[in-house]
């Protein structure tokens, strides 16, 4: 039996990189799922790639209207929700430091890290309870649990609140079956971090040095923790920091 048989999952962020990734294995995996992306053509890209059922909605995460009308438009497909896998998220433009950071960049960052995981959950934690349960998985990231010298306060911010929101909720819903976590990613592959990079070989190697791995994660490295937290493999992983990254957090000094 395939692990995700007969679950619908929203999946935000699907467009690309990890959602994309966690879209085609789900639907190998045997679930329905809604491919939920700002761009919608990338996100048909995506539903194109997949092997089961599957669709696009065009959502922008930071707004309350357009995330409920994704909850009940998946629940009007397929009957119902059984997991919720938050992963939209923006980065800044660049990293900048506190004393440099405009607060319409910081606020650009917290609308739809912050206030897009919130919303998911808001709105779509109602269609787990009816189900009896579920699984909630919202992508935070190893830089909630580390600080950095190379600042990107306002990304930082938001994961740290992300990572403190799935914790407090993994204890309210608890006893109606819903799990909550959070994927709390390393440094990976995607076009947000490679756009960040790609132009930068010295930013990239100031950071890859203190990488015990010393590369970067694959989307599907990733994506598999996720498989494992959405399906009933993980039924009693409830309020965990799950991180998936190479030792990053574990590390003190890294081999030269």
């Amino acid at each position: 039996m395939k692990r995700l048989e007969g679950k619908t999952c929203v999946i935000t962020g699907a467009g690309s990189g990890m959602g994309r990734e966690a879209a085609i294995l789900f639907t190998q995996e045997g679930a329905n799922v809604c491919v939920g992306d700002l761009n919608v053509e990338a996100a048909e890209e995506t539903v194109g790639l997949c092997s089961g059922d599957a669709f696009s909605f065009r959502v922008n995460v930071a707004e309350e209207e357009e995330v409920r009308g994704m909850m009940a438009a998946t629940a009007e497909r397929f009957g119902g929700i059984d997991v919720l896998y938050n992963n939209a998220g923006i980065s800044p433009d660049d990293d900048a430091s506190l004393l440099d950071t405009a607060v319409e960049a910081w606020d650009r960052v917290q609308a739809v890290n912050t206030r897009g995981v919130f919303l998911c959950c808001k709105h779509g934690i109602p269609y787990l309870l009816e189900r009896g349960g579920g699984s909630v998985i919202n992508v935070a990231s190893f830089v909630a649990i580390l600080g950095a010298a190379t600042s990107q306060i306002s990304y930082s911010a938001s994961k740290g609140a992300v990572l403190s929101m799935s914790r407090e909720l993994a204890v309210q819903f608890a006893r109606q079956g819903v799990r909550v976590n959070a994927l709390c990613p390393g440094p990976v592959e995607t076009p947000l971090l490679l756009n960040i990079f790609g132009n930068d070989p010295e930013a990239l190697e100031r950071r890859r040095i203190h990488w015990p791995t010393g590369r970067l994660a694959t989307p599907r490295e990733i994506v598999n923790a996720a498989l494992f937290l959405a399906s009933d493999e993980s039924s009693y992983v409830n309020g965990a920091t799950f991180l998936v990254d190479g030792g990053l957090t574990a590390a003190y000094v890294t081999p030269e």
